[in-house]
């Protein structure tokens, strides 16, 4: 009896797709604590008090909503929180 292979006739399928995976979460990290670094620095550079809560929300949004998330909050900090 031959076997059935179960992700098709790609040869490294499963493995290929786990490191697609890993360069997704990557991704996903890395970018949304790159812009609260961002908005850390530059927060701080403009003596803003609340420094720490802008990078910190552009974090948690990038966490649980994503790269998108993060991004909103960071237009968010350019329009409201530069005055």
């Amino acid at each position: 009896m031959v076997p059935l292979p179960l992700f098709g006739a790609i040869p490294g399928g499963v493995e290929l797709l786990i490191v697609f995976f890993v360069f997704v979460l990557i991704f996903a990290l890395l970018i949304p604590i790159g812009m609260a670094y961002w908005v850390y620095r530059d927060a701080q550079s403009r003596d803003n008090d609340d420094a720490t809560l802008w990078a910190l929300a552009t974090v948690l949004a990038g966490l649980f909503v994503s790269v998108f998330g993060a991004g909103a909050v960071l237009i968010l900090y350019v329009l409201v929180g530069r005055e």
